[in-house]
């Protein structure tokens, strides 16, 4: 078995078995390429089915000149997954990473915006601009729904469902979830639709879609993440902000106001509630505010 017929075969094992995004499927793809390269670069011929721990060893050594812990890590771990799909298939009986570990990093906190800068943001975007209300609209979506970048893409006029006060998500791995939309967020996109959408020469493929671009085709990742970073050039703001801050801002905010981790976990879209709890970075008066209010002790 050659490399690349193992690279495809996990590919194939990864979008349709596992159900994972083209995007996670490349990510996973360019870890195993760097040890192909590597492999290659050093004149080593051996195949998947044949490597051993002292040859991936001396790759993750390599690596770790150019990388940082955490990008280290995150090549270990997939490349234990490729492996872990070659058992699963019968071509291995274990795993050569096994006894390898992954370099120890600290958890790292999302970047969160006050409601104040995200109003700020909002207060900054020129609605003259043809495309003013469409921005003002993604803006407010990221943030008042949480969305992934993907999501937001993908989003479709028939997922609206305004009358019942939710927008349908469909998530990674095509998985799909109710979340709710509050007014602002309705008026926003509605006046959107109504008063900019329309205007648009709407090509047949992206009739459905929400957020077009001014050719009436559906905007890209790249679009989106210069939207948001010129709009937080223009409100002023020194973060380092992207499409995802919002949806740190949406988990946060939440949880600073009282809600439910496992709510904000079904709204998320998270699989494992130990991704969500990531978000439990709050002040100390906010934990004080919920001993006094909650601890039985709290009122002696």
């Amino acid at each position: 078995m050659t490399w690349e017929q193992a690279l495809q075969d996990f590919r194939n094992y990864l979008l349709i078995e596992r159900g994972l995004s083209e995007n996670s499927v490349v990510s996973y793809s360019l870890d195993i390429h760097k040890l192909v390269n590597y492999l290659e670069e050093y004149e080593i011929s051996i195949s998947p089915i044949k490597i051993s721990a002292e040859i991936l060893q001396q790759f993750i050594f390599e690596i770790a000149k150019s990388l940082n812990p955490r990008s280290q890590s995150r090549v270990i771990s997939g490349l234990k997954s490729f492996f872990d799909y070659l058992i699963f298939e019968g071509y291995r009986d274990h795993n050569p990473l096994e006894i390898i570990e992954s370099p120890k990093i600290g958890r790292k906190l999302p970047d969160v915006l006050s409601l104040p800068e995200i109003d700020k943001m909002i207060l900054n975007i020129d609605l003259n601009n043809a495309q003013g209300e469409r921005n003002r609209a993604i803006i407010e979506t990221l943030y008042s729904c949480g969305l992934r970048v993907s999501e937001l893409l993908d989003l479709k006029i028939s997922d609206l469902f305004f009358k019942e006060g939710f927008i349908k998500v469909t998530g990674k791995g095509d998985k799909q979830r109710f979340v709710p939309v509050s007014t602002i967020t309705e008026n926003y996109l509605s006046e959107y639709l109504s008063n900019t959408r329309n205007n648009y020469p709407i090509q047949p493929q992206a009739s459905d879609i929400v957020f077009l671009n001014r050719r009436g085709n559906s905007l890209t990742r790249a679009m989106i993440f210069t939207i948001v970073r010129n709009l937080g050039k223009q409100a002023g703001i020194q973060k380092k902000i992207s499409p995802h801050t919002f949806r740190h801002s949406f988990a946060t905010h939440l949880l600073e106001h009282g809600a439910d981790l496992r709510a904000i976990q079904l709204m998320l879209g998270h699989e494992s509630i130990t991704t969500t709890e990531i978000y439990m970075h709050l002040d100390k008066s906010h934990l004080k505010q919920v001993i006094n209010s909650f601890h039985p002790r709290s009122k002696y």
